[in-house]
């Protein structure tokens, strides 16, 4: 039978710190944002509390769609196999920079709002992402041409469209309340997989003080909005060394949780690969939480069509290790036309072969799903 942790908690929904098991579990965190809501101070400074019992589990626009379905009220692949819903919930805000009615995967963002006031008065959490288009050439955010990022900067030709992207999404921001009027905190993960080359604000197409400058100009604008329900979450891609995860953080006082992406690719069949690299990329990162008393997280993980039927356990879990993270996040679930000729998804779901050793992993004491998280005080 699946344990329950009970935590002292004043927020609907919790997070976890990224110290070692040796850690000091009293260390205060503090926001970045010195006018966060009480709500968020909450979740934010509970994270070292948390963090000594596991991590939690997320899975990206989990109750949009799964594999063959979509739009189902109450659905969600991850529920269908383990009878519980994920604790983190991924969603992405591309297209409302430019008026869409729906994000950059099809779902409308009435929709996306509704799940997650839906979520979050389970007591879940949700964490977003932002691939934004290329604002000098009105392209994706894959269209990595060079010193595009520097077009948005202050007195630039490109800063009045940006602060109007910013604008966009401070509405939108704060249209997340729950039952009480109280604005509901979100994990916000801009800029992310900055160590790669591929999206416009990505090494190698700014340097290290524009990049600083666009991000301390995005926090501090979003405030100017009155935005005060973030948990500002720094994301890279692979990197190999302290500095080469430092070299584009804007400081202590921009940024509230440290993290990477990272993904098993398919000419790795075994996994060890995966979890080696994970491995040295946590020993370097959990050295730099401890100085700066961040928690850290795996924002983005996962291996397409998950083949292997011990992935859960036997991969993923040996990958986080002893590590005190706060949550890893699964990509999406992309399968429910049937014209496709290869399922896109991260998450098992009824039937998929990795479905009774992710059952497996979700019973461990250390995984945290929706029902783990209690919703009132103990």
């Amino acid at each position: 039978m699946k344990k329950h942790f009970i935590m002292l908690l004043t927020a609907v929904f919790v997070s976890t710190s990224c110290e070692s098991q040796k850690s000091n579990s009293n260390t205060i965190l503090s926001l970045s944002d010195k006018k966060a809501t009480a709500e968020t101070q909450s979740l934010y400074k509970n994270l070292n509390t948390l963090s000594q019992k596991g991590f939690l589990f997320g899975h990206q626009d989990d109750l949009a769609y799964g594999v063959k379905w979509k739009y189902e009220d109450g659905r969600s692949d991850v529920k269908d196999v383990a009878g519980d819903y994920p604790a983190v919930y991924g969603w992405d805000i591309a297209g409302l920079e430019n008026d869409k009615p729906n994000n950059i995967d099809g779902v409308p963002f009435n929709k996306m709002k509704q799940y997650i006031i839906e979520a979050n008065a389970r007591g879940g959490i949700s964490t977003i992402s932002w691939h934004f288009d290329n604002p000098a050439t009105g392209k994706d955010a894959w269209n990595n041409i060079p010193n595009s990022l520097k077009t948005i900067l202050p007195g630039a030709q490109n800063h009045k469209k940006f602060t109007s992207w910013l604008d966009k999404a401070a509405t939108f921001f704060l249209s997340l309340k729950d039952k009480n009027g109280k604005n509901i905190p979100i994990l916000f993960r801009p800029f992310h997989e900055l160590t790669g080359g591929w999206f416009w604000w990505g090494k190698g197409n700014c340097t290290p003080e524009e990049f600083k400058t666009a991000w301390k100009f995005t926090f501090d604008y979003l405030q100017k909005k009155g935005v005060h329900n973030l948990i500002y979450v720094y994301n890279t891609s692979s990197f190999s060394s302290e500095d080469d995860f430092l070299a584009n953080y804007p400081g202590d006082e921009y940024a509230d949780i440290l993290s990477f992406d990272t993904y098993q690719n398919n000419d790795d069949s075994t996994g060890e690969k995966f979890i080696s690299e994970v491995q040295k990329q946590f020993k370097i990162l959990n050295e730099i939480c401890l100085q700066k008393s961040k928690p850290m997280a795996l924002a983005e993980a996962g291996y397409e069509a998950i083949p292997d039927p011990k992935w859960w356990t036997g991969t993923l879990l040996k990958a986080i290790g002893d590590y005190k993270i706060s949550y890893v996040l699964m990509w999406r679930n992309h399968g429910w036309q049937e014209k496709e000729q290869k399922m896109h998804y991260y998450a098992p779901f009824s039937g998929q072969v990795s479905e009774k050793d992710f059952v497996d992993f979700y019973n461990l004491d250390q995984t945290i799903f929706e029902k783990d998280i209690p919703k009132k005080l103990k």
